[in-house]
């Protein structure tokens, strides 16, 4: 039989090391928070675009979990529709950003057209897959 002690020790150390994890997370979240302050508003703005149309596509998958699929193309399309806008969106903003060095040389109305360009592309395919 392990004495009642040490049973104590062992929750008290687990209990320590939860805090601990607990304080680590706030501030983690507390530095991202800061540093996303630093953001310039157009990337923020690109980030909600971001956020809506992921949340787009998780409200039709829900629905689509709640109601069918019936016209299963559309729900394909509706989803796919959403997805490739974000990554495309996605795209924008590693373009658009001042930081990356990568596309410093690519303006950033060069950035904006390719994008508008290849979200019309991606829903003439999206329009050609509903039928």
């Amino acid at each position: 039989m392990i004495p009642v002690h040490l049973h104590f020790e062992e929750i008290e150390k687990k209990l320590r090391m939860a805090k601990s994890t607990s304080s680590d997370a706030q501030m983690l979240i507390r530095s991202l928070r800061t540093a996303y302050a630093a953001t310039p508003t157009n990337l923020k703005i690109i980030d909600l675009y971001v956020v809506y149309a992921i949340v787009t596509a998780v409200i039709q998958v829900v629905y689509m979990g709640v109601v069918g699929s019936f016209p299963f193309n559309s729900f394909l399309s509706g989803v796919l529709s959403c997805v490739g806008t974000a990554v495309l969106a996605v795209c924008l903003r590693i373009q658009v950003n001042k930081e990356n060095k990568e596309f410093k040389d690519l303006p950033p109305e060069r950035a904006y057209a390719d994008f508008i360009l290849c979200n019309l592309v991606l829903h003439l395919v999206i329009m050609n897959f509903l039928g």
